[in-house]
């Protein structure tokens, strides 16, 4: 590869993921780019950075940026914070959160899925103390590649071996040709969405814990501190952020700090941004105005449409829709009445938001 060739890939995989790469990662690039010269019917390297210079191109810059910037990924990668997971965060939310017996869990850039499923199985391990409970775990990557091979959970001898106890091998994977798969019970604990963390995320809710890890390391300091601002908007107060054993907050974010313990790699709000999420979130009210009792679970907000009066929400769409509203500065019943008053028949797509969609 030529150093003009490998300076036109980094500026677009730079532009599409943040990721900015040395100049000590061509071999690497080279190597990852086999798959789409073959794909694609590229005889070389330069071939493909004439393509993508066309301006027509953009899915084709698209596919190269994804494929560069997957990340290694493999299961219990680094143990201490998985350890931390289960001996302090999951049962002080247990507790905290005794009332609704919901946690929330975002694994952002989560490449081919082994973060997640490492939390899907320690989640299992738990047994009984987690009837009752809704544990919910989103992994969200913006390679559609990636994604794919994390929904199908089919992994190479190579990738089990790597970090994954036999015995929860033997207990959560089933051999599938010269793989495994693993079992349906941890592939449903996870919900795989796209998402780049250049963007906005407010959409994906609040969270109790976030992981976003080995990955602020490949982003300039202003990016950084643009991801670590939009990540310190999802947390909950009393939330936990983990990065990775080489990342850190300092001089990044103001939002955040190392959890009291000190435990490397793990951060929580400042008790200044804490409270005064905590005071905003009082202010607004439960989901803000136009609330009537609900029937069971969820909520129902009530309308001024007289054509559709209310709406029942489950509690993920009820708080995923709320963070829309306020991005847009609406009271969720403002919200809903906007969509209902533009829809004809409106009855058609009210059970959209009851799956979650919009």
């Amino acid at each position: 590869m030529m150093a003009h060739e490998f300076k036109l890939l980094r500026r677009i995989l730079k532009e599409r993921s943040g990721i900015d790469l040395n100049e000590d990662k061509m071999d690497l690039v080279e190597a990852k780019l086999r798959p789409i010269l073959k794909e694609y019917d590229f005889p070389s390297i330069a071939h493909l950075t004439l393509a993508l210079m066309k301006p027509d191109n953009d899915h084709l810059r698209s596919r190269v940026a994804q494929t560069i910037a997957v990340l290694e990924s493999y299961f219990f990668r680094d143990k201490a914070p998985f350890a931390y997971f289960t001996e302090t965060m999951l049962p002080r939310l247990m507790e905290r959160r005794a009332a609704s017996r919901r946690i929330r869990i975002w694994c952002a850039a989560s490449s081919t899925g082994q973060e997640p499923y490492s939390l899907a199985m320690l989640l299992s391990e738990e047994g009984r103390k987690l009837d009752g409970w809704n544990v919910e775990i989103v992994a969200t990557d913006f390679s559609e590649e990636a994604l794919r091979k994390a929904r199908a959970g089919l992994y190479s001898q190579f990738e089990v071996q790597r970090g994954l106890p036999v015995s929860m091998l033997v207990k959560f994977f089933n051999k599938s040709g010269n793989g495994w798969q693993i079992k349906k019970e941890a592939r449903d604990r996870v919900a795989f969405r796209e998402h780049n963390l250049l963007n906005d995320c407010q959409e994906l809710g609040r969270f109790d814990i976030i992981f976003c890890r080995n990955v602020l390391i490949y982003f300039d300091e202003q990016l950084k501190t643009a991801v670590l601002g939009r990540l310190a908007r999802q947390l909950a107060p009393d939330g936990y952020l983990v990065l990775g054993a080489a990342e850190s907050t300092t001089g990044m974010s103001p939002d955040f700090m190392p959890v009291p313990e000190w435990h490397h790699g793990v951060f929580c709000l400042t008790p200044d941004v804490a409270a005064a999420r905590r005071q905003a979130r009082q202010l607004r009210g439960p989901l803000n105005a136009g609330l009537v009792p609900g029937r069971g679970e969820g909520v129902t907000v009530a309308l001024k449409d007289p054509a559709v009066r209310e709406v029942h929400l489950d509690p993920a769409t009820a708080e995923l829709l709320e963070a829309r509203a306020r991005a847009r500065g609406l009271t969720l019943a403002e919200l809903l009445t906007e969509f209902a008053v533009s829809e004809t028949p409106k009855t058609q797509n009210w059970p959209a938001f009851k799956a979650g969609r919009s």
